[in-house]
């Protein structure tokens, strides 16, 4: 089980290509699954917790199966190349808003990838009173 945590800043390149960074790529391995996240954003799963996400799915009863369908449909099996870097297909970069700057963030058992003006933008909300709020809201 994974423990993803931290902030990095990258950029997307011309050709659709992301570096993820070495931190990231220990703790996700060598290969991993993109694909669509809750909010604005993707998401990105280490093996081990695509195949328990896989594993709930599976037991699911046909008639709800069918709203998973956007999520493996979109889904992308991804191995960074030598550099360290994935492809992230156009429709996936399109339903994120990603264009050239990017962040990842470390979210447990899995990684996000955020345009970076919409992250920054909803970490300017994030005030000491908030963050007290969620924490006890969560019994932390």
């Amino acid at each position: 089980m994974i423990s993803a945590t931290g902030t990095f800043e990258h950029s997307i390149d011309a050709k659709g290509r992301l570096l993820v960074a070495s931190k990231l790529r220990e703790e996700l391995g060598s290969i991993f699954y993109l694909t669509l996240g809750i909010d604005e954003c993707l998401s990105i799963y280490p093996m081990e917790s695509w195949d328990r996400f896989t594993e709930k799915f599976t037991s699911l009863p046909i008639s709800k199966s069918g709203l998973m369908r956007p999520l493996f449909a979109n889904a992308v099996k991804c191995e960074p190349d030598a550099q360290g870097r994935i492809t992230i297909p156009q429709m996936l970069r399109r339903y994120a808003g990603l264009e050239k700057k990017v962040v990842l963030i470390g979210v447990h058992n899995r990684v996000e990838i955020w345009d970076a003006e919409k992250w920054y933008a909803s970490q300017e909300e994030m005030t000491p009173a908030k963050m007290k709020e969620l924490l006890e809201s969560l019994d932390a």
